[in-house]
């Protein structure tokens, strides 16, 4: 009978933690789909600000302009990028405090 008992402890506390860990995978996931949406978000606006850039020289607008337009289309790509990297290390760094816990 005891060995039963301890059969089934061992058992509700592994499903317990098998619980937690697909809790934490699921807000892993979250947290990367965040980060793959900024990222994408700013691949958009740069490319939009690039077709701006093409549309600006093809009418002939100075070349300074035209560059600045795209020397800001890849400074969003880059805040972008920068920002949904923060997001994924903020998000592994909660998931690895908890799992100090």
């Amino acid at each position: 009978m005891k060995s039963i008992m301890k059969g089934a402890m061992i058992a509700s506390v592994a499903v317990m933690g098998l619980s937690l860990a697909a809790c934490d995978s699921k807000k892993d996931e979250a947290v990367e789909q965040n980060a793959d949406a900024m990222k994408s978000a700013g691949d958009a606006t740069g490319d939009a600000m690039d077709a701006t850039a093409a549309a600006m020289d093809a009418s002939g607008a100075p070349e300074a302009s035209v560059a600045a337009v795209e020397n800001k289309a890849d400074a969003v790509r880059d805040k972008a990028d920068k920002k949904a990297d923060a997001m994924e290390k903020a998000g592994a760094d909660a998931m690895d405090t908890k799992k100090k816990m």
